[in-house]
C-alpha cells in the first residue's frame, strides 16, 4: 500500500536526535543542560509520533474524518489493533502524562521521572516508525 502524503523524514530525524541525546546523557547523568535538552527532544519526538500515527490512520482509512474527531485513547487503540504500536493504551497514557508533566510543571523530580521513561519510549517510537516505513513501501 503506497502512502502518499506521509513524509516520515521528520519523525526519523526526531527519533535519531532523541537517541543521540539519550546516549550523550548516559555519559554524564549529572549534566542538567544535557538532561533538559533530552527532555525537549522527547517532547518533540512524542508530538511527531502522535501526528504520524494519526496521519497514517487518516490516509489509510476509508473514512479519514473519523480520525479527526477521535480522542487520543481511541486513536491509540486503533493503532494497536492495526499492529502499528508495540505498547497498549496504558503505555501511551504514560508517555502522554510524561509529556504533559514537562509542559506544566518542571522540577527535579518530574525531570527524573520523565527521563526514566525515555528508553521505553525510544523503543516504542522506533517500532512505530518501522511499521510506518514497512507499510509505506
Amino acid at each position: 500500500m503506497g502512502i502518499d502524503g506521509l513524509n516520515l523524514t521528520p519523525f526519523e530525524r526526531a527519533l535519531f536526535r532523541l537517541k543521540e541525546g539519550w546516549e550523550r546523557y548516559q555519559l554524564d547523568v549529572t549534566d542538567l543542560q544535557i538532561r533538559d535538552g533530552l527532555i525537549q527532544r522527547f517532547e518533540f519526538t512524542y508530538e511527531i509520533a502522535h501526528k504520524m500515527l494519526k496521519r497514517f490512520m487518516e490516509i489509510t482509512s476509508a473514512n479519514p474524518a473519523e480520525f479527526d474527531a477521535m480522542n487520543f485513547q481511541d486513536l491509540i487503540r486503533s493503532g494497536n489493533e492495526r499492529g502499528l504500536l508495540l505498547g497498549d493504551w496504558s503505555k501511551w497514557k504514560k508517555y502522554r502524562e510524561m509529556r504533559s508533566k514537562t509542559s506544566h510543571t518542571y522540577d527535579e523530580q518530574t525531570a527524573l521521572q520523565v527521563v526514566a521513561g525515555i528508553p521505553e519510549f525510544i523503543e516504542e517510537a522506533g517500532y512505530l516508525l518501522a511499521q510506518l516505513n514497512a507499510r509505506a513501501s
